[in-house]
């Protein structure tokens, strides 16, 4: 065994292990980045990009439908075949040789391998031809491995050979049909795109669309969904089967068959074989950590990303990426550590105002707190809502614009604690209203924030008129 000593050791170098171990290196400390598969990770080659490329190109094709004098100018269907050549560009084939050029640019030791953790500050790497090596960190371990697809119980489904969101977003040939199991974010973006690509889709939903998102979120994806052809079923399968010509799939009422099945019921721990036994955690759990990302329980190991439970998206991933790295060097360092809400070193937006965007169409924007769970969170809220067809901008953006605009007010503070934005192109609102609740910023303050006219943003106008003066 060869025996070597860094600063910092991150664990998995997705987007979110890069960015800690950029961020150290830019404080002075050394750092070796540990990857087993594709630098770049998940999101690179698996999940946001691959996703959003299989869907870019549907949304486009519809929005210029919607548009008189452009809608007559388009006389055909998507191409497939330039579909999956666009989206092979953005996982460069699964190739991560660029991914590497950056973190070696970047001053950071990439070790190809296995990690595991070894006792305290110790990690073990195992490259692909047996040989182990060891490594010391002087100050931090950081785990970023992510999560894993997380199976449910249903019987005949692993011999069924299900795809995952990885299947799902790098297939080379669409088939016929496929079956959906989940109503979540990525079976509904994944039912979005399957549909463009022509095939039949059957999603199985048994408790409906984006729970925890606002209702009529979820209203107006299934809508829409049906109406370009989706069959929901409010049911689980019981029972699934793969034959020679097809997946059998059955409910406790119906049948169904596909040529393939995705399952999309949510994640697990990416963490059971990682060495958590050899320092007092558990294989498989999530591991708990405070604002700075700190493991509870130690003064050295850091946990990012996916793998805290926190908020499993990328963007927040990275947020707090850049806070333990941040932190880590101050610790190391002997510099002031800012710890208080809202300070340097911590991820606060993880409690309050997280954005997130769900790339169906309509698309589904939303930010911070929801209607529903404002009384849990101590807040007298105020709950506010516009129809996004009424606003200019948007009948000029498609025509028969269909949309629903929600704010959730603090009545106490008198500020915005969550925004929920439902329609075609609504992504682009959302920053508005994530800045509006991390800045606190008053209603009243607000009325000279003009958006320009004619564009959705105009919406935020109709919400404060709605809202009246205070």
């Amino acid at each position: 065994m060869a025996e070597n000593t860094w600063d910092v050791i991150v664990i998995g170098a997705g987007a979110v292990g890069e960015n800690v171990a950029d961020r150290a290196v830019q404080g002075g400390l050394s750092v070796a980045l540990v990857e087993s598969e594709l630098v770049g990770g998940e999101c690179s080659y698996w999940a946001c990009m691959p996703s959003k490329a299989l869907i870019r190109s549907g949304l486009a094709l519809r929005a210029a439908q919607r548009v008189g004098g452009a809608a007559e100018a388009v006389t055909g269907n998507i191409d497939v075949a330039a579909l999956l050549a666009r989206r092979n560009t953005f996982t460069n084939n699964w190739d991560d040789a660029g991914q590497v050029r950056w973190v070696e640019k970047a001053g950071i030791d990439l070790r190809r391998g296995h990690a595991r953790l070894d006792g305290p500050k110790r990690v073990t790497v195992t490259d692909d031809n047996g040989e182990i090596s060891t490594l010391t960190a002087n100050h931090a371990v950081v785990v970023a491995t992510g999560s894993d697809p997380k199976l449910p119980n249903i019987s005949g489904l692993i011999d069924a050979e299900p795809w995952t969101p990885r299947e799902a977003t790098s297939v080379k040939e669409v088939p016929e049909s496929l079956a959906i199991i989940g109503g979540g974010v990525v079976g509904v973006e994944m039912a979005t795109a399957y549909r463009d690509l022509g095939a039949e889709v059957i999603l199985f939903a048994r408790s409906g669309l984006l729970n925890g998102q606002e209702d009529f979120a979820g209203d107006m994806v299934a809508k829409a969904l049906r109406e370009r052809g989706v069959t929901i079923v409010k049911a689980s399968p019981t029972r699934i089967k793969r034959t020679s010509h097809g997946i059998d799939i059955d409910t406790e009422t119906e049948s169904f068959t596909a040529s393939e099945i995705l399952v999309a019921t949510g994640r697990t721990a990416r963490t059971t074989d990682i060495g958590l036994e050899t320092v007092g955690l558990t294989s498989g759990d999530w591991l708990s950590v405070d604002d700075t990302m700190l493991t509870h329980g130690t003064d050295w190991l850091y946990a990012v990303g996916d793998v805290n439970h926190r908020a499993l998206l990328t963007h927040q991933g990275k947020y707090q990426a850049r806070a333990a790295g941040d932190v880590i060097v101050a610790r190391a360092t002997g510099e002031p550590v800012s710890d208080a809400p809202w300070g340097a070193h911590v991820a606060t937006a993880d409690h309050c105002a997280v954005p997130q965007v769900t790339f169906t169409d309509p698309e589904v924007a939303s930010v911070g707190i929801m209607s529903e769970d404002a009384e849990k969170h101590g807040i007298d809220a105020q709950v506010v809502d516009y129809n996004l067809g009424w606003v200019a901008g948007a009948s000029l953006q498609a025509d028969n614009y269909e949309g629903q605009a929600r704010l959730v007010i603090d009545r106490e503070r008198h500020v915005i604690v969550g925004a929920t934005f439902v329609g075609q192109d609504v992504a682009e609102l959302l920053h508005s209203a994530t800045i509006a609740i991390v800045g606190e910023v008053p209603i009243a303050r607000l009325w000279h924030a003009v958006p320009s006219y004619p564009t959705i943003s105009e919406v935020w106008l109709r919400l404060l008129e709605t809202i009246g003066r205070p």
